[in-house]
């Protein structure tokens, strides 16, 4: 498939705001999604909620096959059936808290292309600040990664991809991806693209081992994992995601001093990296 960059270019510049109260109510569902208890009772909200507010509200009707929204109004109508987020950088500025009201201004920056080893691939740049009334809490940079479909696999078929087994940390935890902490987040963010809920769709569509965990949802247990080890929130927080991990096996939390900062991942247990993330103070 040959991409019309020049007419999905002609959505660069094009801009977007949305804004949703920091709730008491949405600060103890997202605390309780994520087994924290420290900071409970605290007027500051946590870090990486704001993935968690300003959602759009498209009908049922209008979401895609895939469960995500038709395309075309704010993100440019690329023609390529898989939408996945593929990375981002979060820079720190200022503390939500709750009864906040923030305003995300979000901006389309880039659509660039490439070949990759499934075909076309088209990257989209997103730039969002996130504000609580005059006070700018922190900018992000989100880049979106369109690909075309890949040939329908049965499930016995399917394999995980082969990768050089990742590292051990200087710090680990193990994670288990319940089903149920899948559905959670992506309720919290009112996510309705069916990879992470839908198994017959994740695996028999989309050719997948299992329930994909989301990319946020990594990178938000990457976040916490390097406050509690540093003893506070990181100022810059940038991360990239490598390889999918899926709700069949257990994955670690890794992290291991790099510089004044901390380099962290994610992988399945004897698996490749799958998100890779650096925290900065």
């Amino acid at each position: 498939m040959t991409l019309d960059l020049d007419h999905l270019r002609a959505w660069v510049g094009r801009e977007e705001l949305a804004s949703e109260r920091i709730s008491g109510t949405l600060v103890a569902r997202f605390n309780a999604t994520f087994d924290r208890t420290t900071g409970l009772g605290e007027e500051l909200a946590p870090r990486m909620l704001h993935w968690c507010l300003g959602a759009a509200a498209a009908q049922t009707l209008d979401l895609g096959p895939d469960g995500h929204p038709a395309r075309g109004n704010f993100l440019p109508p690329v023609p390529l059936p898989r939408r996945m987020w593929a990375g981002g950088r979060l820079r720190f500025q200022n503390e939500p808290r709750i009864g906040d009201t923030l305003t995300r201004r979000s901006a389309i920056r880039e659509v660039t292309a490439k070949e990759g080893r499934s075909g076309p691939l088209c990257f989209v740049k997103v730039e969002h600040q996130i504000l609580a009334g005059d006070r700018r809490l922190l900018i992000e940079d989100q880049d979106i990664v369109y690909r075309a479909a890949e040939e329908r696999k049965r499930p016995e078929q399917a394999t995980p991809r082969v990768g050089i087994p990742a590292p051990d940390g200087a710090h680990s935890r193990l994670v288990t991806p319940t089903s149920a902490l899948l559905f959670r987040y992506s309720a919290l963010t009112f996510n309705g693209h069916r990879i992470h809920y839908d198994l017959p769709y994740a695996r028999d569509v989309e050719g997948y081992l299992g329930l994909v965990v989301h990319g946020p949802l990594q990178a938000t247990l990457l976040a916490q994992f390097a406050e509690e080890i540093h003893g506070r929130p990181p100022l810059d927080f940038a991360f990239r995601s490598l390889s999918p991990l899926f709700d069949d096996a257990d994955f670690l939390l890794n992290a291991t001093a790099d510089g004044a900062g901390l380099k962290l991942w994610t992988s399945r247990v004897g698996g490749p990296v799958a998100m890779e993330a650096q925290a900065t103070w």
